[in-house]
C-alpha cells in the first residue's frame, strides 16, 4: 500500500490546493464533488482535481490517508481541510476564502 500512499502524499504536498474527488473539475461524477468544485471555482482558487474513480486503490487509500470516510476531500498546503459539508460551511461563513488567503493561496473574492 506504500505506493498509493506515496502518490497521495506527493499530490497533497506538491500542490497548494488538491481536491480528491469523484470525476474531474470539468466533469464531477457526484453531487458532493460538484459542490466543492463550484465553491472553489466561484472563489477563484487555483486547485488540482484528482479523480479517485481512476483507481479503487486510490479511492481506498485516500480514506486511510486522511482517516476520513468520504470523498471529496480537500487539502490546502498539505493540510486536510475536510469534505463537502465542512467546505460548504466554511464558504458560507466566509472562512474558506480567509483560510486560503492566510495559507498564501490566491483567490479572486478575497475579503
Amino acid at each position: 500500500m506504500t505506493g498509493i500512499n506515496d502518490y497521495i502524499d506527493n499530490e497533497v504536498k506538491g500542490n497548494d490546493v488538491v481536491l480528491f474527488m469523484k470525476g474531474t473539475p470539468g466533469f464531477p461524477q457526484c453531487g458532493f464533488s460538484g459542490q466543492v468544485v463550484q465553491i472553489l471555482d466561484y472563489i477563484g482558487a487555483d486547485y488540482k482535481g484528482v479523480n479517485v474513480l481512476d483507481s479503487a486503490e486510490l479511492r481506498q487509500g485516500i480514506k486511510e490517508y486522511s482517516n476520513w470516510p468520504t470523498i471529496p476531500q480537500l487539502y490546502v498546503k498539505g493540510e486536510f481541510v475536510g469534505g463537502c459539508d465542512i467546505v460548504r460551511e466554511m464558504f458560507q461563513a466566509g472562512e474558506l476564502q480567509t483560510f486560503l488567503v492566510e495559507k498564501g493561496v490566491g483567490v479572486k473574492g478575497a475579503a
